[in-house]
């Protein structure tokens, strides 16, 4: 199953927003310098969806694809 993230990395914030059925928008405390932004999405969506979520397009952008594995 694959989702679409709005991602807002440097937020002061850690939140998730169900925008539909297959799209999120995502804060996120970390800056996105040497992946910590994407990292921490990785992590904080696989404790929200209480699965495994990995990242397969958009590494360099906001919006971005992920896969629930």
């Amino acid at each position: 199953m694959r989702l679409k993230i709005k991602a807002q990395p440097n937020s002061g914030r850690q939140e998730i927003q169900k925008i539909s059925d297959d799209e999120y928008k995502v804060f996120s405390k970390k800056s996105p310098k040497d992946n910590k932004a994407n990292n921490e999405l990785e992590k904080f969506l696989s404790k929200h969806l209480k699965k495994q979520v990995k990242i397969i397009k958009g590494f360099t952008s906001k919006r971005k694809t992920i896969e629930i594995i």
